[in-house]
């Protein structure tokens, strides 16, 4: 029994190609693939990440915002002024925060996630 050709191709109808084709792919060869989790180079993660650690020396809108809570908290940073710089008295006052409430998982004195989770929960 004779097996009708394709035309096009040479090949048996229905049966395979005599010449392989390379797998579709949906990415250009070399292209690397970065994890949809991972913010872009550069970037900065959210306010409040988990990851954001405050400490001595540390300056900027972050560190404002962490001056204005210990305010709402009586007499944890009582008159403490808010400029933005994560001097020895905002130090002090995280520290007093820690001590206070009981707070373990950041070095005394660093605003790290185990106090942040505590003084948002707070204020």
């Amino acid at each position: 029994m004779m097996v009708p050709r394709d035309s096009a191709s040479g090949a048996a109808e229905g049966g395979a190609s005599a010449t392989p084709t390379a797998p579709a792919t949906s990415a250009a060869p070399g292209t690397p693939s970065a994890p949809a989790s991972r913010p872009p180079d550069g970037a900065l993660p959210p306010p409040g990440d988990p990851g954001d650690v405050l400490t001595l020396g540390d300056t900027g809108p972050e560190v404002t915002e962490l001056q204005k809570r210990l305010l709402r908290i009586p007499n944890v940073y009582q008159d403490g002024p808010v400029n933005g710089q994560y001097d020895q008295t905002l130090a002090q006052a995280v520290s007093r925060f820690q001590v206070w409430y009981g707070i373990r998982g950041d070095a005394n004195g660093v605003y790290g996630s185990a106090t942040r989770e505590q003084l948002e929960s707070r204020t």
